[in-house]
């Protein structure tokens, strides 16, 4: 039997990944909220990231995504994170707001588009030589609407040429990161709908193309472990973004629909290699909070990440072998469901104290007082990133 004492050591290799995204205003289709607080400036947006690896201890790197998070000097605020505590991570291309986008990025018809969508990739990698970053992750919401729209073999070949293009600008240890979205915006075809299609444009590109998984991409009823499985049994799996959906791309808090999905993902991630210090799969939050604070929001998140972690870890694996070279069906599961349903959240206080951490983040963060200093400092400003 797997004890929390047996597990702490291996607790201190968790890090996750918070997009600077997630501390400014979002919301649904129809409303973003405003908040009070909300971040004018790239600068200020890392130093809120910074407060949540603060009281937690989790989260030692910060998401960038461009144009949202451009500045005149990237190398000054590469500088400005570590001074927080901080260091700037994945780097995200958005080639999906822009007018010229309208029918597709690097799948478009146009070449001019296309050369567009591209051009703005290698910028991209530009500034991850300034920011030490190793991936740029690109998602694209090419697709199309109806039947006959476009033509679905000629896009996949566009494709292929553009990412080739952006792979071949990376330097030696950076890595291109493919997300793949089975629908929204586009509703009859995606271009990179599953993870099969990300897997196989990867797989033309090299060793250093890997798959993004987005636990919130999927169907309902999808096997995401199965996923994980694979894309680890393949070593095509680069990295996750974590968040939570009840009926599609919702970008909830990460474990707040379904835990037990969480858990069984981390099992299938520590099983196959995907977790510690020999691993380069990234563990990154992908959330939009519509109508909670930001900066708790996303200690809620990692914290969740880091509760599973723990759970996925106290899995007896000598019992669940045996049970199965026995055959031995409900001995199984219930060595499964005994990691699952053990609490380890005063297991999980201890182990931050004696860390120099809080017991508890978030009424550490709560009682800190600079939610309060940043809602009164930061007003008449437009918060950095989507306007």
């Amino acid at each position: 039997m797997t004890r929390f004492e047996d597990i702490a050591g291996d607790l201190a290799h968790l890090a996750v990944e918070v997009p600077s995204w997630a501390y400014g205003n979002s919301g649904t289709r129809f409303k973003v909220f405003g908040s009070p607080g909300t971040p004018r400036t790239v600068e200020e947006k890392v130093a809120d990231a910074a407060k949540v690896h603060e009281f937690t201890g989790l989260a030692p790197t910060v998401a960038l995504h461009i144009p949202w998070d451009m500045t005149d000097d990237f190398g000054k605020l590469r500088a400005y994170a570590q001074d927080h505590g901080v260091v700037l991570g994945t780097i995200n291309s958005n080639t999906f707001q822009d007018d010229d986008y309208k029918l597709g990025s690097l799948t478009h018809a146009d070449p001019a588009v296309r050369r567009k969508a591209v051009q703005h990739n290698l910028d991209c990698v530009d500034v991850m030589d300034e920011t030490g970053s190793r991936d740029l992750k690109i998602w694209l919401a090419d697709g199309s609407n109806y039947p006959g729209q476009a033509d679905m073999r000629a896009r996949q070949d566009w494709l292929a040429e553009g990412l080739a293009e952006i792979y071949g600008r990376l330097g030696e240890h950076q890595r291109l990161v493919l997300e793949y979205k089975f629908f929204e915006p586009a509703f009859y075809h995606t271009d990179v709908p599953d993870w099969g299609t990300s897997y196989v444009h990867c797989l033309a590109l090299g060793e250093r193309a890997t798959v993004c998984l987005d636990t919130g991409h999927h169907a309902p009823g999808t096997n995401i472990e199965f996923i994980v499985a694979q894309l680890l049994r393949l070593g095509k799996l680069g990295s996750f973004d974590f968040n939570s959906r009840f009926y599609a791309d919702d970008d909830l808090i990460v474990g707040a629909a379904d835990p037990f999905q969480l858990f069984r993902i981390l099992v299938e991630v520590i099983r196959g290699g995907g977790y510690g210090p020999g691993s380069d799969v990234a563990l990154m939050l992908d959330q939009c909070h519509n109508i909670e604070k930001k900066i708790p929001g996303q200690i809620r998140s990692v914290l969740n990440v880091q509760e599973m972690v723990a759970r996925a870890l106290l899995l007896d694996a000598e019992a669940l072998a045996q049970a199965r070279r026995e055959g031995d069906v409900l001995a199984a599961h219930q060595v499964f469901m005994d990691a699952f349903y053990t609490d380890v959240r005063r297991d999980l206080a201890g182990w931050r104290e004696e860390r120099g951490l809080p017991a508890d983040p978030m009424a550490a963060y709560l009682a800190s007082g600079y939610q309060e200093q940043i809602e009164g400092d930061r007003i008449g400003g437009a918060q950095a990133g989507w306007n």
